[in-house]
């Protein structure tokens, strides 16, 4: 399991090619049956579920279906139950979750950044927090001292990702030469981009902590890469479409809810399962 998140009471609860007709949501792996059709009602209709998609970021979100969705699914499931609401969760890529969210045909992204999704709709209460560092091989010693020194490196991204405001430009600046950035699409993103940092055939890579921490556990494998600095810390969101009718509504039940859950105690016994814990 990944070793103790700290994180911060005080950010979770104040933080805390397209075809011309547009496909149905057909997700890779899900924990349910999924829509069909643009997934925001009227807001006089009563709604009884939401649709919620991203690509496994474990611990924040991980696989649907699982024993272990994520401590942001776990969140998200109970803080709208309170509302009488169930939450379908599925997988596909990154960038696919947010133009099917962007198309109205699932209400809500996970584990979003700001700078992820500007667009889209947020709670004021975040749901978790993220730590983006950097990895490189263990035999590269290379240093980070500012944007400018990737200038002679190759860097990993994940296609949709955003990383920190500075690093973000960087990559979209440089995404066409591929002797700078490397774009990741795919199902399994993640595995791929360690897998050619081992085989040193790119240089150097950002991701959460806690999930790379996560992810080398998972593979027994925990001193594979170094980590070579701390870039961005943020807040961390389940973020609803721009194009949902009610998506201010359901931002602010998923913001009520989750602050009832922590005035309880239950967000803490959910971390737990995680092996993670708030703390101030």
């Amino acid at each position: 399991m990944a070793k103790t998140l700290v994180l911060s009471i005080a950010l979770f609860l104040a933080a805390c090619s397209q075809p011309e007709d547009p496909p149905p949501l057909v997700p890779e792996t899900a924990a349910k049956a999924t829509k069909t059709a643009p997934a925001a009602p009227a807001p006089t209709e009563p709604r009884h579920s939401v649709v919620i998609a991203a690509d496994p970021w474990c611990p924040h979100n991980c696989e649907a279906g699982s024993e272990h969705e994520g401590y942001m699914i776990d969140i998200a499931r109970e803080a709208f139950g309170l509302a009488g609401i169930d939450v379908e969760y599925v997988n596909m890529s990154w960038a696919r979750a947010l133009q099917q969210a962007r198309d109205g045909y699932i209400d809500a992204v996970v584990g979003a950044l700001p700078g992820d999704a500007p667009d889209f709709v947020f709670p004021d209460a975040a749901t978790g927090y993220s730590t983006i560092a950097l990895y490189t091989h263990p035999d590269n010693n290379w240093q980070y001292a500012g944007i400018d020194s990737l200038s002679q490196s190759k860097l990993l991204a994940i296609n949709g990702y955003a990383y920190s405001p500075e690093l973000d430009s960087y990559i979209e600046k440089y995404q066409d030469d591929p002797e700078r950035v490397w774009v990741l699409s795919g199902p399994a993103p993640l595995s791929r981009a360690i897998e050619l940092l081992h085989q040193q055939r790119s240089d150097v890579f950002p991701e959460d902590r806690y999930v790379m921490q996560w992810q080398l556990e998972q593979e027994n494998n925990t001193e594979s890469l170094r980590m070579a600095a701390v870039i961005h810390e943020s807040p961390i969101y389940v973020a609803f479409s721009p194009v949902g009718r009610d998506s201010a509504q359901l931002a602010a039940l998923m913001s009520e809810g989750a602050r009832a859950l922590q005035s309880s105690g239950r967000v803490e016994e959910i971390l737990t399962r995680y092996g993670l814990s708030w703390s101030d």
